[in-house]
């Protein structure tokens, strides 16, 4: 668990009472998410039923929580998962009539500014007690963005010479300004250096992150190859590794694991460019390559990849060196370089399965990824059913029907650097959209969509949910078979059909009916009475996890068709899917495995022996 900067922070109130106040900091954030307790927290856009257990999650998830409480219960909840103050995320105690608010944890991680920004806007006070934030007005061990410390351990000595009189002196080597200290800078004794070098010593050091690695190498190089010459280019030249901002190539290398090893090794994005982008750069490349050219559509990778990334203030500082197989390049920036805005990141597609639509039956991996992704795509009612999940995102949605139009959406957007998230009811692998986006892949239409990272995350599908529902239908041999036939032949379903009732597996129909088609699961109907019991149970469930839902058992030789439609699973038992009576009038169902059998088995057994 870490702080997690991209996280929306989620307002948690445990009554309705507090909403009014929760709503006015959302409002001033602008971004955020109000979490009630179920019993009485109101119209909020996440419940919970326990405030612990979920306070608790959402501090394993990294996200920064402002809780409208008092400040005992969040410490309560938090007490035994507290790691350090350098990766616990900001927690923020807001009193119910606004008039405190308490930066309890996350202080140096944006928890201290958080709290002012909450309370200039509901007129409270913020009760920061970090030391350093007080008397010195800065917190050295949260400099800005792009303001790498070198030793962690020097902070700690400097803040305490410094609380204790002790006089700063700002010594810069560099061309950046460091505004951010100016409110300490003098003549004193405890020396500050800013600094590229990476032999640079004094009280407290900071680098600067203005250095672009750029890196070419033929494909598959090894991972040692390239890190050890990066690593050679920066010290050869004393510069240091805390002062690159990126790793930065050509869009061809997007999925290159040495570029992508290197970048993690550093704790660094990887950054691409276009050979277009390359090219512009050709102009001020010490090595331009008509060979490079040939091959990728620009005279320079690594040289002019470097280029790229510090923009046109920039200057090389390390040309081309290589490797048996790679190149390296260092360029610097006059000053801090957000790396986010440097080329474009690989690009990433999440395809998720959102199980059969309410939230609690996501899990929770999907709902971080769904947090995470900048862009939504999918059926529009997928993406109604995710609420406040939206919030922030762009939207990609699409009528029914439009599968493929939806998928290359999804991976145009990915190429292009963003992430995404390709939205699917139930599980995405399960008649869904993953295998379209592979089947796409492969057909090559655009070779940037094989250099995107690409992950599966699996949902509850309309089958287990309604197996669940009901009892245990699949607790044997089952299979899964869709009825239409708009992408298969139905003489190809129907030896299907036939292959499960020889075979007297549990069935799974999927897409059973539509308007227009209405004859195909009638057709299934008369192949299985021909191989299993009339009074077969027969599960149709509908609208599952959503307004409406419905679970119902028949007999196999009484399935009305028209009792089906397009929002309807149906699962027919096996000859040995069995129903018992419950006390409240329904029934369970269930599929045994044998275990009775073998037990009753083992006994008649022993009695025998004995």
């Amino acid at each position: 668990m870490s702080p997690n900067p991209s996280a929306i922070p989620a307002i948690v109130i445990l009554g309705s009472s507090a909403l009014k106040l929760a709503e006015k900091i959302r409002a001033a954030l602008g971004e955020a998410e109000i979490h009630g307790l179920a019993a009485r927290g109101g119209d909020t856009d996440t419940s919970f039923t326990e405030a612990m257990p979920h306070i608790a999650a959402l501090f394993g998830e990294g996200r920064p929580i402002i809780g409208i409480c008092a400040a005992g219960i969040l410490i309560r909840a938090l007490g035994s998962a507290l790691q350090t103050k350098h990766v616990d995320p900001p927690v923020i105690a807001v009193a119910k009539d606004g008039s405190s608010v308490v930066p309890l944890l996350g202080g140096h991680h944006g928890a201290n500014d958080l709290a002012r920004r909450i309370a200039a806007a509901i007129g409270g006070h913020a009760a920061i007690t970090t030391a350093s934030d007080v008397k010195l007005g800065i917190a050295l061990d949260q400099p800005p963005p792009g303001w790498r410390i070198k030793d962690m351990a020097a902070v700690k000595r400097v803040t305490a010479a410094l609380l204790n009189g002790a006089k700063a002196r700002i010594v810069n080597e560099t061309a950046v300004n460091p505004g951010w200290l100016h409110g300490i800078d003098g003549d004193g004794d405890v020396k500050i250096l800013i600094s590229h070098r990476a032999d640079a010593e004094a009280d407290l050091v900071y680098h600067p992150a203005t250095l672009v690695l750029g890196i070419g190498c033929e494909r598959l190089t090894a991972a040692d190859e390239v890190g050890a010459l990066a690593r050679r280019c920066l010290a050869e030249h004393n510069l240091a590794e805390q002062s690159v901002v990126c790793v930065a190539s050509i869009a061809l290398k997007a999925a290159e694991p040495a570029i992508l090893a290197l970048a993690r090794d550093l704790g660094v994005p990887a950054r691409f460019f276009s050979a277009a982008e390359l090219e512009r750069e050709s102009p001020r490349l010490k090595n331009p390559s008509d060979v490079v050219f040939a091959e990728t559509g620009c005279h320079g990778v690594a040289e002019g990849a470097a280029l790229a990334g510090v923009g046109a203030a920039g200057k090389l500082l390390v040309a081309k060196t290589r490797s048996a197989r790679a190149t390296c390049a260092v360029a610097s920036a006059p000053g801090v370089i957000d790396a986010m805005r440097v080329g474009r990141a690989r690009g990433r597609l999440e395809i998720v399965g959102i199980g059969p639509g309410a939230a609690a039956g996501r899990t929770a991996e999907v709902e971080a990824a769904l947090r995470a992704v900048t862009d939504l795509v999918g059926y529009k009612l997928y993406l109604d059913l995710l609420g406040p999940l939206t919030g922030g995102k762009k939207l990609h949605g699409y009528e029914l029907g439009a599968e493929e139009q939806r998928v290359r959406i999804a991976l145009d957007l990915a190429a292009q650097g963003r992430d995404v998230a390709l939205v699917c009811s139930g599980d995405a692998g399960i008649y869904a959209m993953a295998t379209l986006v592979y089947e796409l892949i492969e057909r090559g239409d655009n070779t940037d969509w094989a250099r995107i990272e690409i992950r599966g995350l699996p949902g509850v599908s309309a089958m287990q949910a309604a197996a669940a529902r009901i009892g245990a239908p699949l607790g044997h041999d089952f299979c899964a078979i869709s009825l239409s036939d708009l992408l298969t032949p139905w003489a190809a379903i129907e030896q299907r059909l036939k292959a499960a009732a020889e075979g007297d597996f549990v069935i799974a129909f999927y897409n059973p009916v539509s308007l227009r088609r209405r004859s195909q699961l009638a057709a299934a109907k008369e192949i299985l009475l021909k191989k299993r019991p009339t009074d077969t149970p027969v599960i149709l469930a509908r609208n599952l996890g959503r307004e409406g839902e419905t679970v119902t058992v028949v007999d196999l030789a009484a399935l009305d068709i028209d009792a089906v439609d397009m929002l309807t699973l149906v699962i027919v038992g096996s000859s040995e899917t069995r129903r018992v009576a419950r006390p409240d009038g329904g029934v369970w169902v269930y599929t045994p495995r044998g275990y009775a059998a073998k037990s009753a088995g083992g006994e008649a057994m022993v009695q025998k022996v004995g």
